[in-house]
């Protein structure tokens, strides 16, 4: 993704994006709308949901953050995320994990308890992500996934912490430079399967099945990202080029960028970037809506606009 102009531009949207999908995974659902109009609005975020996706997307920013400055997985970066996600001091379990049963109610699967052995385990699975050696990166990756799941470490939000585990990790090996994709929305496609996989490791040994599911999940929301991406691009460049048709004295390359940055934006954000004092880029954004270019929708006291094509891109699964 390195490849295409300016990629970073869309990073909150892609990651919040990817921090919905995540929460939905856990049951945690929200709107498209809710999400961007709550991130841009000025005023109190009220939907616990809501909250929980941002505290998921501030989690991988956070974990992307500390590999600039040390490179290395770690169980402190483990934890550091999953107070982030939870917005507590959470540790390591000392209660016992969740067990795994089969039909009859019969226990197949009890997570490690005690902090000491859970962190013993958990350096286990530090040395083998960080440690040089033969096997696939992709294939490391689907391993260390079923292996920290496994550990269970925390009373709650391991699979999200997992889930941005993942992220963390193709960047980490080099496989993605921005780890722009959403791994998330292809396990709730392929939710079921998720969990059969998993457990199919834990009760029958069954590897490869599980192998080939996390290397379809890679390859499937990788191309999708890519298009996504595209399309967005695409929908940014003709934006631009309608736009300095019809409105020449508002065009700027640098307007249309902050058009695309969020599906909402509002005049302090063009305000931000030296577009204008408040008045002047108040037009602009009252000549954008005329043309059909925004929409605006009051949320509370203030005036947000829209670019529907962006969220349409965004909302769109296909």
């Amino acid at each position: 993704m390195s490849t295409l102009p300016n990629p970073t531009l869309f990073l909150d949207t892609i990651y919040l994006q990817e921090a919905k999908a995540s929460s939905e995974v856990e049951n945690i659902i929200t709107t498209n709308d809710e999400l961007y109009q709550s991130l841009v609005a000025d005023r109190k975020i009220d939907n616990p949901a809501t909250k929980e996706v941002f505290n998921y997307k501030e989690a991988l920013w956070l974990g992307l953050e500390q590999l600039k400055s040390k490179p290395f997985i770690t169980t402190n970066l483990c934890i550091k995320i999953v107070q982030c996600i939870k917005q507590n001091s959470a540790s390591i379990r000392v209660i016992p994990g969740t067990t795994l049963s089969n039909t009859h109610g019969e226990v197949i699967y009890m997570p490690p308890s005690g902090e000491d052995i859970i962190r013993e385990k958990l350096a286990n699975l530090e040395k083998f992500i960080n440690e040089d050696n033969d096997i696939d990166p992709l294939i490391k990756m689907a391993i260390m996934h079923y292996q920290f799941e496994a550990i269970h470490p925390f009373a709650d939000g391991n699979g999200r912490t997992g889930r941005i585990l993942l992220l963390l990790y193709l960047k980490l090996s080099g496989l993605l430079d921005i780890p722009a994709i959403y791994l998330s929305e292809y396990i709730i496609k392929n939710k079921t399967a998720y969990y059969q996989r998993l457990r199919g490791v834990t009760e029958k040994n069954e590897w490869e099945a599980y192998l080939l599911y996390m290397l379809d999940m890679i390859e499937e929301t990788s191309v999708k990202g890519l298009e996504r991406m595209n399309k967005i691009i695409k929908t940014m460049d003709e934006t631009a080029s309608e736009i300095r048709t019809q409105l020449p004295k508002v065009y700027s390359k640098d307007l249309v960028a902050v058009l695309f940055r969020l599906p909402y934006t509002k005049r302090q954000y063009l305000i931000d970037e030296n577009l204008g004092n408040a008045k002047t880029v108040g037009n602009y954004l009252i000549a954008l809506e005329e043309h059909g270019f925004l929409q605006s929708i009051k949320v509370g006291k203030e005036k947000l606009y829209l670019n529907h094509r962006l969220l349409e891109i965004l909302e769109n699964k296909d």
